[in-house]
């Protein structure tokens, strides 16, 4: 009979394939998405999706925020030779292991004694290296080395509903991070002036956040928190509305205060609401006498579409090409007046406020 020796090729074989199959299903793991129920014992079991976690962002940037105490005394005539101590809250952005601190420039203010504590809890006495009112910023040094930097991408462009986290110390609670989402962004020249120019946020900053880091998702530097808007009416019940320097202003800030212990900006004395799309260029509404403006020859109603042979794209763009001059420097402004083209040499000067 050879019926013996068929079935026992048959099972040998079919003994292979099966051990092939497992082999496979191992090896690729794909393979195990059929649907058949057989397949069922290659599938994990209580399988769960991971949860949303900014953990790996925190752990990235929250070491290089610290806690700022910012003590002044004060005295009262009232009160003859008594002193009052003042003690302002705020938080900061280490960003450079040499010592360098981002702050607000509220936060600082009339300051007689700094205290930086870092989040490993050391106490470092720091001092002033410049400050900026226009954009609310400062600058500490601490005499450390080797602190942990916030992380920064110079390529980074926020943009509205990028998911942001808000790292500071509010109310002295200890660091703290709240989230939310960019909801608006500005412009980040030196020729900023205003909130509407900051980026606008809904990540919660109370009183103790001032100066902290505002970052991604990646844990990358967006820019710096300010409480500041809140307290311009503190009679307006506020939610949901709040406001960081972006990251590269802040920057910007930053190197100059450092160099100058101070915001050098360039002014050409000009105020402009219009931008006639058409012309592409901004058109000057008013001059202010004995302005850089006037004494070149610029004048009401010139429509201004290139500055040192850059094109003209919005009005903010010909302002921070004038803030971020050094001056002394002479720009040629290329000029439409009475439909006809002109070049406007301007030497432009130090912006004093």
């Amino acid at each position: 009979m050879k019926i013996v020796p068929v079935l026992t090729y048959i099972l040998r074989a079919t003994s292979y394939g099966l051990l092939t199959a497992v082999v496979l299903l191992i090896l690729v793991p794909d393979l195990r998405s059929s649907s058949s129920s057989s397949l069922n014992i290659f599938k994990p079991v209580d399988e769960k999706p991971k949860p949303v976690s900014y953990a790996n962002a925190v752990a990235k940037a929250a070491p290089a925020v610290v806690n700022i105490y910012s003590e002044s005394i004060e005295t009262n005539p009232r009160y003859r030779s008594r002193s009052l101590q003042r003690i302002k809250l705020g938080s900061g952005v280490i960003m450079d292991s040499r010592g360098y601190i981002l702050t607000n420039y509220h936060v600082v203010l009339n300051a007689d004694l700094i205290t930086v504590v870092l989040q490993n809890q050391t106490e470092l006495t720091a001092e002033v290296i410049g400050s900026d009112e226009l954009t609310d910023l400062a600058v500490l040094k601490v005499q450390a080395n080797n602190l942990p930097v916030i992380p920064m991408d110079d390529t980074l462009t926020p943009l509205v509903g990028d998911v942001v986290l808000a790292i500071g110390n509010p109310l002295n609670l200890g660091q703290t991070i709240t989230q939310g989402i960019i909801s608006a962004t500005g412009r980040s020249g030196l020729s900023s002036t205003s909130y509407r120019e900051f980026l606008q946020m809904d990540a919660a900053i109370n009183d103790g956040n001032s100066g902290g880091a505002l970052v991604n998702s990646n844990g990358d530097l967006v820019g710096i928190t300010t409480a500041q808007f809140k307290r311009l009416n503190p009679q307006i019940n506020i939610q949901g509305i709040f406001f960081a320097i972006p990251y590269k202003l802040a920057k910007k800030v930053m190197l100059e205060l450092i160099s100058n212990g101070r915001v050098v900006r360039g002014w050409l004395g000009i105020s402009s609401q219009r931008y006639n799309w058409q012309l592409k260029g901004f058109v000057v509404d008013d001059i202010t006498p004995g302005s850089p403006a006037q004494v070149a020859g610029l004048q009401k109603d010139d429509v201004v579409y290139k500055i040192d042979g850059a094109a003209i794209v919005s009005i903010n763009q010909a302002l921070d090409i004038v803030a971020e001059t050094k001056p002394g420097t002479v720009l040629n402004f290329s000029v439409i007046r009475n439909k006809n083209t002109i070049e406007v040499p301007v030497k432009i000067v130090e912006l004093n406020r």
